[in-house]
């Protein structure tokens, strides 16, 4: 069986040469395709520029592998033709290499049918065994 088989009709694909949904200006094969592969994120930023890649992609997966246990929900619903346009990093404190906590700021631009909007969070985030997790996040 092959990758595509695997898919459903409504799969997003990203090639590894196009640039990366996270906004970062990297292309998708060397910014989130490998952490949503299964590689670990070398810091929080890095992980929550994924995490947004992966709800863009509907990449359930990723997203409750790279949450953590404490806070984790069981499922993900995805909303219907929501469309994730652009990540803006606001903030960063800790989350380095060598933390073991760090907080993310953030605003994410979405399009859903004609409505616009976008979704502004701080998220924080915890390093074990030298994986970053999500843990919960203040939306405002």
């Amino acid at each position: 069986m092959t990758a595509e088989t695997d898919m459903a009709s409504d799969d997003v694909v990203i090639e590894g040469s196009m640039r990366c949904p996270c906004s970062s200006g990297d292309v998708f094969g060397g910014c989130c395709g490998p952490l949503l592969r299964g590689a670990p994120a070398p810091t929080a930023e890095r992980l929550m520029r994924s995490r947004y890649t992966a709800f863009g992609l509907h990449d359930a997966d990723h997203l409750l592998r790279t949450w953590h246990p404490t806070s984790r929900p069981r499922t993900i619903d995805f909303e219907p033709e929501l469309e994730w346009r652009r990540l803006l990093i606001l903030d960063r404190v800790a989350g380095g290499p060598f933390d073991d906590e760090g907080i993310v700021e953030f605003e994410a631009i979405w399009r859903q049918g004609t409505e616009r909007g976008s979704l502004h969070e701080r998220s924080r985030f915890v390093r074990e065994d030298r994986q970053w997790y999500y843990v919960d996040g203040d939306v405002s």
